[in-house]
């Protein structure tokens, strides 16, 4: 029999995610346990397409009675709002050299199915949302490189000032500072705690959180394409 897949449930008032604990970035969200475990199931194709480039084996699950829940946590304002903030009870495991090798390779891919996102969407209408709004490319992209600059500095890495206003330039920048930030933190290099005392945020969560927020609008540019042409 295959192994199962292991899920994490983050519930919230609101809204409940499903993350797959293996798979960084593979997160998906419902009003309750059992549509968040379906959506994240849906996502099951989409997400294994992209760790093609990456050269990982990935069978995902034709249905939710194929996962296996192995973790429930209470989940908080930033669950209800739309992100997946809890960390897991693995989280602060150690990193070690292929597992960090394996977190590049699936951070790569994803800035890469991003990317690809952004070029198929330039000059595109894309979807408003219900009362007309909805970030448009540019600003998708801009949103992203600024949430890995918060992420960072959650993780307790001091990235270096930004250099231009060319976006490309520095969205790969600040993908260097990422790689190397996961590569301090995983070898104990980075303080645990912050200025203030609060926790910094552990490798395995960092990478996870890195990973669903630029899948999470990767897909929503692929998505917003896709429905203003049918319209």
């Amino acid at each position: 029999m295959p192994k199962k897949l292991s899920v994490s449930l983050e519930i919230g008032k609101k809204k409940t995610f499903a993350s797959a604990v293996d798979w960084p970035g593979w997160s998906r969200s419902g009003k309750d346990e059992a549509l968040a475990l379906q959506s994240l199931v849906d996502y099951g194709p989409r997400y294994g397409k992209i760790l093609i480039s990456a050269g990982l084996e990935f069978l995902p699950p034709a249905d939710p009675a194929e996962a296996e829940i192995v973790e429930r946590v209470e989940g908080n304002s930033t669950t209800d709002f739309g992100a997946p903030a809890m960390p897991l009870g693995d989280d602060s495991a150690p990193v070690g050299e292929a597992e960090l090798e394996r977190f590049h390779a699936i951070l790569h891919a994803c800035w890469g199915a991003f990317d690809r996102a952004a070029v198929a969407s330039a000059g595109k209408q894309l979807r408003k949302g219900p009362r007309g709004g909805g970030r448009e490319r540019a600003a998708i992209q801009w949103h992203v490189l600024e949430a890995d600059r918060s992420y960072l500095a959650m993780l307790g890495w001091k990235a270096a000032p930004a250099e231009t206003e060319d976006l490309e330039k520095e969205m790969s920048r600040v993908r260097k500072e990422i790689l190397l930030g996961l590569n301090s933190s995983a070898a104990g290099e980075l303080p645990r705690k912050g200025p203030r005392g609060g926790l910094r945020w552990s490798p395995r969560y960092f990478v996870r959180r890195v990973a669903w927020h630029v899948l999470d609008h990767a897909w929503e540019l692929e998505d917003r394409i896709e429905t203003a042409e049918k319209i």
